[in-house]
């Protein structure tokens, strides 16, 4: 039976998609051409722009997309956090696995791009609002906290301020055991500030 033809779009945008993100991690932004990821997505050039008609609304969307996919994992598993002290630590590894996967090495790429490139800056600017404002919130939502209550969502921001650097710090080196101290000692800070500002 034939796939109806709303199907095979929407299947075909979300493998660009996915492609894209793929080429920008492995290829930067240089080397992640709109043929590239078409290649990749195994389908055609004119198809790929079908969808996305410049390289900038592509690579844009790609990054919104996967990140919505990311924080709807991690909403999923959120329910699998264990409750007290632990929920802390578990909460701040997971956002900086946010920030230390493919998925942030590709928004870094196009982070990089856009200091030069006025109209993809255009697309990008708004774009990181909207992804850190949900971040933000998440993070919040995951730590059970009030962030009306003074100093909450400055300690929130600095715990994603923080997990971003760890993300530039591994996109060089495997940083995994530095970083598992950090996120220790940073959990155990957090914890206790969270407590005070209660």
């Amino acid at each position: 039976m034939r796939q109806p033809q709303q199907d095979r779009s929407r299947a075909t945008r979300q493998r660009l998609l996915e492609s894209a993100i793929e080429a920008l991690a492995e290829l930067g932004w240089a080397g992640s051409t709109v043929a590239v990821v078409a290649e990749r997505a195994g389908v055609s050039r004119g198809a790929a722009q079908h969808h996305f008609p410049t390289r900038e609304d592509l690579f844009a969307a790609a990054v919104d997309y996967v990140t919505n996919v990311r924080t709807d994992w991690i909403r999923e598993h959120s329910a699998d956090l264990p409750s007290g002290r632990e929920r802390t630590r578990a909460v701040v590894d997971l956002v900086v696995r946010m920030y230390t996967g493919q998925i942030f090495r590709a928004a870094l790429h196009l982070w990089v791009a856009a200091t030069s490139d006025e109209q993809l800056r255009d697309l990008v600017v708004p774009l990181e609002a909207h992804v850190g404002r949900e971040a933000h919130k998440l993070a919040v939502e995951l730590l059970g906290v009030d962030e009306t209550a003074p100093g909450v969502r400055e300690t929130v921001q600095a715990t994603l301020d923080m997990a971003r650097g760890l993300g530039l710090a591994n996109l060089l080196t495997d940083d995994s055991k530095r970083r598992a101290g950090i996120i220790d000692r940073w959990a155990e800070i957090l914890d206790t500030t969270l407590h005070a500002r209660a």
